[in-house]
Formats: structure tokens, C-alpha cells, sequence
């Protein structure tokens, strides 16, 4: 009878995170932060001397949310920046891999965005409206994305992601920094965001 195969991760906090039923306390901002900053967007294939990361996108999501939502409280805020958080473990995959995969890819996808929300004082499941709020910040982040560094233009894009309202991304830009400066952006928004949920 053959070894049961591997299903938790050692964390460079020292956490050891058990994909299969993640706890809250086994989740820290730092392996998030580290591990999003090192992930590439769009399979990597964006212009640039540096990859386009998670946290970087992320970080451009919760700014979109609150362009959109300016009156919302910070918690969903945090729950914006946290939007992508389980790609700290399993990596960015882009949509038509998540089809492939299929119902396992969401299961796993959940149970890690509970264990993050609870760590951080978030309900397990949010609420549809935020989750359709941040979804509109994450499609707008998208459509940037794809024109100014994936190579889109504007009307691919469009028919892809719908084009955002010119006011919501007006000033707005795509930046790619060194994933460093990146993570340490990421844990500074989200100690700041927790400060104001407190």
C-alpha cells in the first residue's frame, strides 16, 4: 500500500497549511503577502521587467472597490484586497483551467477563502451583494490589464471584461515593481484596512 500522498504546504512563517482543511490559525498576512507577490498574472505573459503579480492586482482591486463603493465599510474593503488571497497556495489560474478542472478547483478555492476570512475577521462566506461588488472591481481590474500590459486591445478587452465607466479608472495605471516592494505594499494596505475594522 503506497505512502498517502502530501496535502499540506510548510509556510515560511513556519505555519504548516493543510490544503485539505485549512485552519484559521494556521494562516498569517506575511505567507500571503510573500506568496501573491511571487505569483504571475496572466500565465506571466505580460509586458514588463517584472511579472504582474497577484498582489499587485490585488492591491488594484481594492482600490477599484472603493472607487465603487466609497461608503462601504473597511471590512469589505479587506475583503477586496483579500480577493484572490488562496493563490497564495495554489497559484493564479486563468479561467478556461478552471473550467478544465472542474467543481475541486472551487471546492479547494472555498475552503482556503474561509480560513482566511475568519483569520482576518471576515465572515467564512461573504455576503452576495459584496461578493458581486468585488467582482465588478475585479472584472474593471481585468480590462486594465489586459489593454495596458497583456496585449488586448481596447475592444478585445471590452468584449471580454465590459469597459469600465472612464471616472472609475481615471489616474489609474499598471504598475510592476519588484515583488518585494510589492509584498510589503500588501501587508502595509491590509494592516491598515484591519486597523480600521477593528
Amino acid at each position: 500500500m503506497g505512502k498517502p500522498a502530501r496535502a499540506w504546504q510548510r509556510m515560511l512563517s513556519g505555519r504548516r497549511l493543510d490544503l485539505l482543511d485549512p485552519t484559521p490559525m494556521d494562516i498569517e498576512i506575511e505567507d500571503i503577502a510573500h506568496g501573491l507577490a511571487f505569483v504571475a498574472r496572466w500565465n506571466g505573459q505580460t509586458l514588463g521587467d517584472h511579472p504582474y503579480s497577484v498582489a499587485e492586482h490585488c492591491l488594484l482591486v481594492e482600490e477599484l472597490h472603493r472607487r465603487l463603493c466609497p461608503t462601504a465599510p473597511p471590512r469589505w474593503h479587506l475583503a477586496a484586497l483579500l480577493h484572490d488571497a488562496p493563490e497564495y497556495v495554489i497559484g493564479d489560474m486563468i479561467s478556461p483551467v478552471k473550467a478544465a478542472i472542474g467543481p475541486d478547483y472551487k471546492a479547494l478555492d472555498d475552503r482556503l477563502t474561509a480560513a482566511i476570512h475568519l483569520r482576518f475577521g471576515l465572515p467564512a462566506a461573504l455576503p452576495v451583494s459584496v461578493k458581486t461588488q468585488i467582482k465588478r472591481a475585479d472584472q474593471i481590474s481585468a480590462w486594465l490589464e489586459a489593454v495596458h500590459i497583456a496585449g488586448f486591445s481596447e475592444k478585445e478587452a471590452t468584449s471580454f471584461f465590459r469597459r469600465p465607466p472612464a471616472g472609475i479608472i481615471e489616474g489609474l495605471g499598471i504598475a510592476l515593481r519588484p515583488p518585494v516592494e510589492v509584498r510589503a505594499e500588501f501587508v502595509a494596505r491590509h494592516a491598515d484596512l484591519l486597523a480600521q475594522t477593528g
